[in-house]
């Protein structure tokens, strides 16, 4: 008789395993990408990361007669309640073969973890939270994902919903082949340029020089642009800090654009390169050679990951967004860029939505955010 057992992860040993499950796990399909592990260890809390100075996690393996069959992780994101003035547990990191016995055993586990510490609520998947990698594909299984975007199998969402979890937000991805980006509503177009004019901004890249400067002004924008969207938590200056040390080396400045009123910043587009087809060259190892792979490798991606596009929000209905995404064309194009990804846009976010689609983008994959409440 099979035996199965769920262990809590402690000591480096089940860290690891924890870690190079999906290795086995995804053996054999295409469209599935490596996690960096050293990042994969940072969003777990094996590796420091500001995130758990207002967190806490515990990671569990799924065991069956010794062999790991699945994985997930209990998380108390502090920030998030107290923004939203709730008490709720998440989860993510999750992981499971087609067992609704196991995945039942795993989500047990992150229950019975959060109502120990008195939490009934639940929510996810979220890896660790929704300012980091979140959702559960459940559409556009037919590629593989963008850069800092998951992945999982196909039945994952039936084995989260026979359990009990419902739907809470979807988040979109769209589509933009480069032919179909220049092709804006002209309508919009035109209120863009005039909105420009009639406001005087000026536009300019990011600066590697003053990179440090310009990610505070990237975050401060985020951050007082966003707290009225859904699931919003603002970033701290820790993680701010973190996530700039990461991505600097990996940040090229024509694929980010600022605008100025004043000489001040008032709305930033920020986009990465897709480094996933170099990641799964490398296997998500960064040392000691496949950090320099990324950075000589580079020049030869055709797809970037538009991550975010954040407006003050005195200057949003402006169509200060269109204005930098329409400067940011011609630095594209001189790149070679073929393909654009918006990633990734809240169902709720009708204004996004409805400027991405008469731009001409298409809705390619559809992430899932759950919910769990007692009945």
């Amino acid at each position: 008789m099979s035996s199965l057992e769920i262990v809590p992860v402690q000591g480096k040993r089940l860290q690891k395993e924890f870690v190079r499950f999906p290795w086995k796990h995804y053996a054999g399909d295409p469209n599935w990408i490596p996690p960096l592990i050293m990042n994969q260890e940072e969003n777990l809390n094996y590796r420091k990361n500001p995130f758990f100075e207002n967190a806490e996690i515990q990671t569990f393996l799924a065991k069956r007669n010794g062999e790991t069959v699945g994985r997930i992780a209990a998380i108390i994101d502090h920030a998030h309640n107290r923004q939203h003035n709730e008490l709720r547990g998440m989860f993510g990191f999750f992981e499971s073969i087609d067992d609704q016995t196991v995945a039942n055993a795993l989500l047990d586990t992150v229950r019975d973890w959060h109502q120990q510490r008195n939490i009934q609520l639940l929510r996810g998947p979220l890896n660790p939270a929704l300012n980091y990698e979140c959702g559960l594909l459940v559409e556009g299984f037919h590629s593989p994902p963008t850069f800092m975007m998951t992945y999982n199998k196909e039945f994952y969402g039936r084995l989260i919903e026979n359990y009990g979890f419902v739907k809470s937000q979807d988040l979109y991805s769209y589509l933009g082949p480069f032919e179909k980006l220049g092709t804006l509503d002209p309508k919009i177009k035109n209120i863009a340029e005039a909105a420009q004019e009639r406001l005087g901004l000026t536009t300019r890249r990011a600066n590697l020089r003053s990179f440090a400067e310009d990610l505070r002004n990237f975050m401060r924008i985020y951050n007082l642009a966003l707290p009225g969207t859904w699931g919003f938590v603002p970033l701290s200056d820790n993680e701010i800090k973190h996530i700039g040390s990461g991505l600097k080396f990996l940040i090229v400045p024509a694929m980010t654009r600022i605008a100025e009123k004043d000489g001040k910043a008032v709305a930033v587009v920020f986009g990465v390169l897709d480094y996933n087809p170099l990641i799964k060259k490398i296997n998500g190892r960064l040392f000691p050679f496949g950090f320099i792979r990324l950075l000589f490798g580079r020049k030869h991606i055709k797809r970037i990951r538009l991550v975010s596009t954040n407006v003050l929000p005195e200057y949003q209905r402006w169509g200060v967004g269109v204005i930098l995404l329409k400067n940011l064309l011609g630095d594209m194009l001189e790149w070679g860029i073929e393909e654009a990804e918006f990633s990734w846009v809240l169902e709720s976010n009708t204004l996004s939505r409805g400027t991405l689609e008469r731009g001409g983008a298409v809705r390619d994959k559809t992430y899932r955010i759950y919910d769990y409440e007692p009945s």
